[in-house]
């Protein structure tokens, strides 16, 4: 059973920073690409960012300069540093991992981010 769990959300005042944790655990002999996606309230789930294995990112362009996608391959953990936030970026927060054994993507809960005016 392979398991995520997100950390690291609560509310924030705008220009305010954050950092969310994601760990995965489980039977996991290595992780693919890692990422987060997040879903504000009447909209539909979206890309903020993802990284290999290998350590190499992409960006929504929302979040680009301001957001910082990490991850501890040893601790089956990726992070996302969030700077500078902005109202607009309030939305539930999910991680995403490709488990490679199972050759499918695995999602967390969420965790929620407000960010204030």
């Amino acid at each position: 059973q392979v398991q995520l769990v997100e950390s690291g959300g609560g509310l924030v005042q705008a220009g305010g920073s954050l950092r969310l944790s994601c760990t995965v655990s489980g039977s996991i002999f290595s992780i693919n690409a890692m990422g987060w996606y997040r879903q504000a309230p009447g909209k539909q789930r979206e890309l903020v960012a993802t990284i290999t294995s290998g350590g190499s990112t992409n960006y929504a362009d929302s979040v680009k300069d301001r957001f910082t996608i990490s991850r501890d391959n040893a601790k089956s953990t990726v992070y996302l540093q969030m700077n500078s936030l902005k109202p607009e970026d309030t939305a539930v927060y999910y991680c995403n991992a490709d488990i490679t054994q199972y050759a499918s993507y695995f999602w967390g809960k969420g965790t929620l981010v407000t960010v204030s005016s």
